[in-house]
């Protein structure tokens, strides 16, 4: 089989950015959802990007969250809906990739980037600082509604990457278990589904601590 036959997508843009305090209803908040496009190569390592940082430890960030991707193709949906062009990073991705569905990215799967490996991890849970970002209160709703999540990755091999990188595909673990499968399991739970998540090695902790909880609930 030729190299190029296991390439899945690229890189259309390497976003990074550092906390910043704006101010919003009334309060300041510390966020760094702002993200704009690095030029060159950007190193990635441990569990961030050069460059990069993340406001609030307790829900960002981390091993399962070291890197959020978000594709071009959900941009030029949203851009349908919003009747707005939007610039990479606006949804406060390190990665914005063209040509991959991020939604049916397995767990635990691997792709190279750069010189770098990198593992899908989890779905994206939205918080209200994306609200913040969109300037409207409503957009987390709009954005579990519209279910385009995209991923956050492990970083498994660091390295570095930048704009035009191809993403070849390493490895799929054979559970098949997608982001969109976590999603929804998330959304709307039932016991068989969410024994599935508790049963997958290649989960997050946070996501087995769930699957516990919503199965201690009976």
């Amino acid at each position: 089989m030729p190299d190029d036959a296991l390439r899945i997508g690229c890189l259309r843009s390497v976003n990074v950015g550092e906390p910043r305090t704006v101010a919003w209803a009334g309060r300041r908040v510390r966020t760094a959802i702002w993200k704009a496009p690095a030029p060159g190569r950007v190193t990635m390592a441990g569990i961030n990007l050069a460059g990069d940082a993340q406001a609030d430890l307790r829900v960002h960030g981390g091993p399962d969250k070291a890197v959020y991707a978000y594709a071009i193709e959900d941009y030029q949906w949203w851009e349908g809906e919003l009747s707005t062009e939007l610039a990479p990073g606006t949804f406060g991705e390190n990665l914005t990739t063209a040509g991959i569905d991020l939604s049916a990215a397995v767990i635990g799967e691997r792709w190279a980037v750069g010189t770098a490996i990198v593992e899908v991890a989890q779905p994206r849970s939205p918080c209200f600082k994306l609200g913040i970002r969109m300037g409207d209160d409503g957009f987390v709703e709009r954005f579990e509604a519209a279910r385009r999540y995209g991923a956050y990755l492990r970083i498994v091999t660091g390295g570095d990457v930048g704009e035009g990188d191809d993403l070849t595909l390493v490895s799929r673990p054979a559970h098949g278990l997608t982001t969109a499968f976590v999603a929804d399991v998330k959304a709307t739970p039932d016991r068989h589904r969410v024994e599935l998540l508790r049963a997958c090695d290649d989960m997050p902790a946070s996501v087995h601590a769930w699957a516990e909880r919503q199965l201690g609930r009976g």
